[in-house]
């Protein structure tokens, strides 16, 4: 599968959107926003000098900035050509302010040398795209999962619902607020965020991102939650008719210097 997520308009309307919901919904405190940046590479050394840059400089400078966890991830048969970046911000000034903080980093600024002053002709990626998204009140934090398999054999799966309107979007978010976050949670899905698309393509969006051990643990979870009473009986209540029109599904795995 392809990644068509875009970051869209300039920092001042990206300012205004996330002010107007923090103002509506009381975000600023308690709701965290999450952006998802996905490299596309076009060769092995492209991925080395990129997967460089993020374990010796880019993660290290996040985390002088004051981020937590960050996930870095892979995408199966296509692990060479997509590689994606998951970054949690406490608040929205955290994340207007992280540009400026890393580059004034010293340090940052000496260990992406390669990165940032690459040549025309020789550059690190093909392109990068971004999604920004806020958390949804029935998960407002991020959660790193307790996995014990190696990187190689855990499953991060990562959903992207698209709806048809922006009531059925928020239709959609209420489902997952009112019950279907529950029965993740009783049924071990090990969710690491959910998040309102803020920015990106194909909007209005959600997204969020269950983990498994294996591949074969992510195929029965998914067996059992749709045999699950209770998603059966919430599944079928009248008012979540028709909330969403397709979902995207993304098999990723950490990297070895993954946080999350």
């Amino acid at each position: 599968m392809t990644t068509r997520f875009k970051l869209s308009g300039t920092l001042a309307a990206l300012l205004f959107m996330i002010m107007s919901f923090a103002q509506a919904s009381g975000f600023a405190e308690k709701r965290e926003l999450y952006q998802l940046k996905i490299y596309h590479l076009k060769d092995n050394s492209q991925r080395e000098r990129l997967e460089t840059y993020l374990k010796q400089a880019y993660l290290p400078a996040l985390h002088r900035a004051g981020i937590g966890k960050i996930g870095v991830f892979k995408a199966g048969a296509d692990a060479d050509s997509l590689i994606y970046v998951l970054i949690p911000f406490k608040s929205e000034k955290q994340f207007l302010s992280l540009s400026e903080k890393i580059a004034g980093d010293k340090g940052y600024l000496a260990a992406a040398d390669d990165y940032l002053n690459t040549s025309f002709d020789n550059p690190v990626f093909k392109n990068f795209e971004s999604i920004l998204m806020e958390s949804i009140a029935g998960m407002p934090v991020l959660q790193v999962p307790a996995l014990k398999s190696q990187a190689a054999d855990k499953i991060y799966e990562l959903r992207r619902y698209e709806a048809a309107s922006e009531k059925l979007h928020d239709n959609k978010i209420s489902q997952f607020n009112n019950g279907e976050l529950d029965i993740f949670k009783r049924l071990n899905f090990n969710t690491v965020f959910c998040g309102k698309v803020l920015a990106g393509s194909k909007l209005p969006s959600l997204v969020y991102m269950t983990s498994f051990e294996n591949k074969a643990e992510r195929d029965a979870h998914w067996k059992a939650f749709s045999a699950d009473p209770e998603w059966i009986k919430l599944n079928a209540r009248a008012e979540y008719a028709h909330n969403f029109l397709r979902a995207d599904i993304y098999l990723l795995h950490p990297v070895t210097y993954s946080e999350i």
